[in-house]
């Protein structure tokens, strides 16, 4: 199982088995980063989750975030949307779906798979399969810089 909007962990027991099911050993850092992301369906950035467990009063560093974070990636247990050089986020819906970036706020809103269509796929290099699509739409608030 991986978390989807409909079937989300209910608690550290659940996210355990999870984590071991991935092939992920659950020690505590990565349960108290699991518990935020899998919390509900959402897009977080490295930065609030390290804020996120730390307000909770867990001691955890800046790389062991992103270490767990690019693990949890790898194992498919969450979706990195990358929205620009310098900003990712962490998506624990892994379901088949799109987004949909606000410049201007920060955001990242899900779009249903069906609402876009994908036609037409490049000649992929010998020896390589694909792996996903991934489509961000950007957008910017009326009257916002361009």
């Amino acid at each position: 199982m991986t978390p989807q909007s409909s079937n989300w962990p209910a608690g550290r027991e659940e996210l355990e088995a999870l984590l071991r099911r991935h092939s992920i050993q659950p020690t505590r850092q990565r349960l108290e980063i699991a518990e935020i992301l899998f919390e509900r369906p959402q897009h977080l950035s490295a930065d609030q989750i390290l804020e996120r467990a730390r307000s909770q009063g867990a001691v955890v560093s800046k790389a062991t975030v992103y270490n767990t974070l690019a693990v949890f990636a790898e194992r498919g247990l969450v979706r990195e949307v990358i929205v620009d050089p310098t900003r990712a986020f962490y998506d624990s819906n892994t379901s088949d779906h799109y987004h949909l970036f606000n410049v201007d706020r920060g955001t990242l809103t899900d779009i249903p798979a069906g609402a876009v269509q994908v036609s037409g796929m490049p000649q992929l290099p010998p020896g390589t399969r694909l792996d996903g699509i991934q489509v961000v739409i950007r957008v910017r608030e009326e009257g916002g810089d361009a």
